[in-house]
């Protein structure tokens, strides 16, 4: 029996960098240079797992990543800066502080980029992870996932938890099957 394909699940959506705000949903950061002629996304590698997925992720949107390392020994994907960052990195920033688009609509293929870069299984809930040094973003996230057919609860990782079963499965119809690499225990799953 095959199921059908949702809409909004990533699977079903052509790769768009736009797409690329699943970096911001979660703790990832945008930077713009050069008086806004070119931007970069980047996010810091929690688990060593992420780097690959997020690479091909990127590659299917044609933008090209590094890992970098900081002097802390901090593991980081990012974007080179580009100009076609640029529209991204102006709606997710108000000046250097990072903000959700007032018209930010979730789709599957954001939170498929969103769950690569800080989704995590926690006993029997799926956590999307916010940026902590963001929380003006918190609640406009958690009403987009709502919006989204995900209602979801505040943690104090911080990241938004969505529990149940018909919740998990819409999580899941959303962002796809895991990418090749990806254990299907770190994966969103009903």
């Amino acid at each position: 029996m095959v199921g059908q394909l949702s809409f909004f699940s990533a699977e079903a959506r052509v790769p768009a960098k736009a797409d690329l705000a699943g970096f911001l949903c979660g703790p990832g950061q945008a930077v713009s240079f050069a008086r806004g002629t070119a931007a970069r996304v980047y996010v810091e590698l929690k688990d060593e797992w992420r780097h690959q997925p997020l690479k091909q992720a990127c590659a299917e949107r044609d933008v090209t990543t590094e890992l970098c390392v900081n002097e802390e020994g901090t593991r980081f994907v990012r974007t080179p800066f580009r100009t076609d960052l640029t529209p991204l990195a102006a709606r997710w920033l108000d000046g250097s502080t990072k903000k959700v688009p007032a018209d930010f609509e979730l789709n599957g293929a954001v939170l498929r980029v969103w769950a690569l870069a800080a989704g995590s299984w926690m006993e029997s809930a799926y956590l999307l992870g916010l940026d902590p040094n963001a929380p003006q973003t918190h609640l406009p996230l958690q009403n987009a996932l709502l919006a989204s057919g995900l209602p979801c609860t505040l943690v104090g990782a911080p990241a938004l938890r969505v529990t149940g079963r018909r919740r998990l499965a819409r999580l899941a119809e959303l962002v796809g099957s895991p990418p090749h690499g990806v254990a299907c225990s770190t994966w969103p799953a009903a």
